[in-house]
């Protein structure tokens, strides 16, 4: 009778086990079709002369839109103040390492290529204001004009 109960109880701590490993696998393959069924797409920026990569999707620092025309001193602003901006014409990025300005001390410059020495934006420690009006501070401002936005 003892050796039956000794089998039922290793029995049930296989089969609580065994639960737990599949409970464990189906969670596994649960976030692994999530990932797979919405895949992020990763964009890069690269320098349209030289192609020469100079920051991924990672490095993007975000911000929200500011105030448009309104925020801009008056000098600044353009005749028709009702137009809104659709889209911010510059990304900004953390530092990096090719951006060799940074090195000299300065506390703005302008950013170019490490490649083709081609300019890509400027930097101010200070901080820079965006064309939608919002403030950015440190400022690594790159230009989407002289960007190529590739998504893989």
């Amino acid at each position: 009778m003892q050796q039956k109960l000794k089998n039922g109880a290793e029995l049930l701590i296989l089969l609580c086990s065994r639960l737990e490993m599949e409970a464990v696998a189906m969670e596994a393959d649960l976030n692994n079709s999530a990932v797979a069924s919405d895949p992020k797409p990763l964009v890069t920026y690269r320098c349209k002369k030289c192609r020469r990569l100079v920051a991924s999707e990672d490095h993007i620092v975000c911000h929200e839109r500011g105030g448009g025309q309104k925020s801009f001193k008056w000098k600044k602003r353009s005749a028709d103040t009702d137009v809104q901006v659709l889209e911010c014409s510059s990304i900004f990025v953390e530092p990096m390492k090719w951006m060799e300005a940074l090195e000299e001390g300065c506390v703005g410059d302008k950013l170019q290529c490490i490649g083709c020495k081609a300019r890509l934006g400027s930097f101010n420690w200070a901080g820079m204001q965006c064309n939608c009006g919002a403030w950015i501070n440190p400022a690594f401002q790159l230009h989407k004009s002289r960007l190529d936005e590739c998504h893989y």
